[in-house]
Order: structure tokens, then sequence, then C-alpha cells
């Protein structure tokens, strides 16, 4: 796989870093800039947007994202994408003040067709 493969849109659903399965949807958004990086924008449950940039290498997609919060208050992190297929991302994450003791969770679907799944 190449990295030109990932660029498109993905349907995501994902649970928070913390004890209890916050589950949240949304969608994942990848691009390419002028020197090949991959760049991701993620809108969570229809309202947060995060912003982020990574690399890729086997098969491994690696994004470090940041968003603010409603009080501007900026939080940072890194996801790690296990790509099963250029329409299947599987992976994990973790904040900065996120609880250590947990991972987040979030699979990416491919939309084709501009059709979100349910």
């Amino acid at each position: 796989m190449k990295i030109e493969d990932l660029v498109g849109k993905y349907q995501i659903i994902g649970s928070n870093q913390n004890a209890e399965e916050n589950i949240y949807k949304g969608t994942l958004d990848l691009s390419l800039d002028i020197k090949n990086r991959i760049v991701a924008k993620w809108l969570i449950n229809k309202t947060q947007q995060q912003l982020g940039t990574g690399f890729f290498k086997d098969n491994i997609l690696v994004i470090n994202f940041e968003y603010q919060d409603d009080e501007n208050f900026t939080y940072k992190g890194v996801v790690v994408y296990k790509c099963l297929s250029k329409d299947l991302l599987d992976g994990f994450w973790s904040e900065e003040f996120g609880n250590p003791l947990y991972l987040g969770k979030e699979q990416c679907f491919r939309i084709k067709n501009d059709e979100l799944l349910n």
C-alpha cells in the first residue's frame, strides 16, 4: 500500500480514553500536503473539529493531532492506525491529559459515493 491510497473520506466510530465505553461517531478526511505528508481533519459528533499531520510506513499511519474545547483550551495527542486495507483503518489513540491507564479506540471505513454508514 502507498500513502496515496489512503487519501479520501472515512466514517469513524470510536471510544474515548477512559474506563467507560463512551462511543463517538464522525468523519475523517485524509489528504496529502505538498511534501507528501498526511493531513488529517476529523469531525467528531458533528461538532468537534480536530486537525493533525502524520506519516505512513509499513501500513502503519501515525498522526499527531490537536483540538480546542469550548473554552479554547488546546488538547494534543497521537493516533496510530493499522491500515488493514485502503478502505479500513484500525487504530488506538492517547491524549496528553487523558487517563494513562486506557487508550482510545477508533475504526475508519472509507466512504464511497458520499454515503455515510449508519
